[in-house]
């Protein structure tokens, strides 16, 4: 270790002098980390454009693929606080008729008479809890429950309660009464009780439950379109051609008046949505390729930030990022990928081949980057009432080719930018810097940055040398003058 002395002979400011020297040694290096930030900042800013290409690509695999997109059902129910109803896309308009008779319940039985235990305090260890359901198949299945050491009347319900067996069971304080419910619909057991226990068993001499105090557990009744079958459910619903139906209450007698057709305000809106969303991705695209590029604002250095407040890095900071991707190719050949998308038509056996005929068409302002715009929305909707299934098909449809839908060919160009930017940006998960182009760059700066700061190091350490010896000389004539001076002195 050099030992630094700091101008005592001299008088000089060593120390500033150095930092000075130094400070003109960094700036290469300052040039190279600022370079560095910029790499940065660049590779963050095509992860952000990736984000929104995700999402894009996420709301085409999410809602725009499917036919329920395209092809909504309304249900109008004129009785809806009795029968209402959800319809699937092949469900046919029309309007059809639907008379409840009787809804869907659970079995519940209760106590006869009020039981004389505290449901807080400890069973007699080694009774058993033992009830048998019916499944599915129309078969008994026993379930029991050996009441254990410190078991209280309250822990052991709550054990069957939370047993797969289709059965909750409960205390009432007002009636000192155990209830006791299936936890489903429907009448499972054709010839007898939902609930089944032997007359002598815990639940009956004990909690003074009766089989025959059993209520419910019966199916849902329904006619369907006048058609004098009289049709049953386990459940309060009931799907048929398509048609999803939920109960709530008896018609008394009378029909409820079910009304299916195209939903074309829910079509239009994810259509609108869809555009919306696309619209978004072209402006993050398209806008950084207007930014003015400010070269007199190279990114801060940590020195120089030190020296400036909050605001005011952030408005540099605003002027040094402006156009960072501006003429990048990944972004311009991805842009222009997805406005090619809707140019050519879509070679089906249907009226519709371009988004022209569904009063879609593209922005005429070159400034704008091929945005959609929904000029005739009457058109949109006139096409979504009278042939949904045709517009899908101009949307979404695999085939290869002339005929491959515009949604698809959409969906080509996002995933192929989207790998362009990754290959060239990496993702957010990434660790390695040599998996994506950026870091590469990244990486070889890193080292030219360690190189030269270990450079400027060796620079320092020499230039404290240089002037330890030059003080080092000055303090020894400063001696040697010392002593001149005090021989003449001494010879006067």
């Amino acid at each position: 270790m050099v030992m630094r002395v700091g101008g005592l002979a001299s008088g000089m400011e060593i120390e500033k002098i150095v930092e000075k020297l130094i400070s003109a040694e960094r700036i290469p290096l300052n040039r190279m980390e600022q370079d560095r930030i910029k790499l940065e900042w660049k590779r963050d800013a095509f992860r952000e454009i990736n984000t929104k290409l995700s999402e894009l690509d996420n709301l085409i695999r999410n809602e725009m693929r499917y036919s329920t997109t395209y092809n909504s059902k309304a249900v109008s129910s004129s009785l809806k606080d009795a029968v209402t109803a959800t319809a699937t896309v092949n469900a046919t308009n029309g309007t059809y008729l639907v008379r409840v008779d009787q809804l869907a319940s659970s079995a519940i039985n209760v106590s006869k008479n009020p039981i004389d235990i505290d449901p807080t305090q400890p069973l007699t260890a080694g009774e058993v809890i033992a009830f048998s359901t019916v499944n599915e198949e129309g078969e008994e299945e026993e379930y029991r429950y050996t009441i254990q050491a410190g078991d209280t009347l309250n822990t052991v319900m709550e054990k069957v309660s939370k047993d797969d067996n289709n059965v909750r069971m409960f205390y009432d304080e007002a009636s000192k009464k155990v209830i006791m419910e299936t936890t489903r619909t429907g009448n499972y057991n054709e010839n007898g009780n939902e609930i089944i226990f032997e007359d002598t068993s815990f639940l009956a001499t004990t909690l003074k439950m009766d089989m025959a105090n059993e209520k419910g557990g019966n199916n849902a009744k329904f006619e369907y379109n006048n058609s004098g079958i009289i049709m049953e459910s386990k459940t309060n619903s009931y799907t048929i051609n398509g048609i999803n139906l939920q109960f709530k209450n008896t018609t008394d007698g009378k029909n409820a008046s079910l009304t299916i057709e195209n939903d074309v305000e829910a079509a239009y809106e994810k259509i609108k949505n869809f555009v919306d969303k696309y619209n978004e991705v072209v402006e993050v695209l398209n806008s950084p390729q207007f930014e003015k590029i400010y070269r007199d604002y190279p990114p801060l250095t940590n020195e120089q930030k030190e020296e400036m407040s909050d605001k005011q890095i952030e408005l540099w900071e605003k002027y040094a990022k402006s156009g960072l991707l501006r003429g990048e190719p990944v972004i311009t050949n991805g842009l222009y990928s997805l406005r090619q998308s809707w140019y050519q038509k879509v070679e089906i056996d249907g009226e519709y081949t371009s988004l022209t005929q569904l009063g879609i068409s593209t922005s005429p302002d070159y400034l704008d980057g091929g945005k959609l715009i929904i000029e005739d929305p009457d058109k949109l909707k006139d096409a979504l009432r009278d042939n949904p299934e045709e517009v899908r098909q101009l949307f979404y449809n695999r085939e290869e080719g002339e005929s491959r839908g515009l949604i698809n060919r959409l969906e080509d160009a996002v995933n192929k930018t989207m790998q362009q930017i990754g290959e060239k940006a990496g993702k957010a998960s990434t660790l390695s810097l040599e998996s994506y182009t950026l870091g590469k760059q990244m990486k070889e700066l890193d080292e030219r940055i360690e190189a030269f700061e270990n450079r400027i190091e060796r620079v320092e350490k020499r230039y404290w040398a240089q002037f330890t010896a030059m003080e080092k000389a000055i303090s020894q004539m400063n001696q040697q003058s010392m002593m001149l001076l005090s021989q003449f002195g001494g010879g006067m």
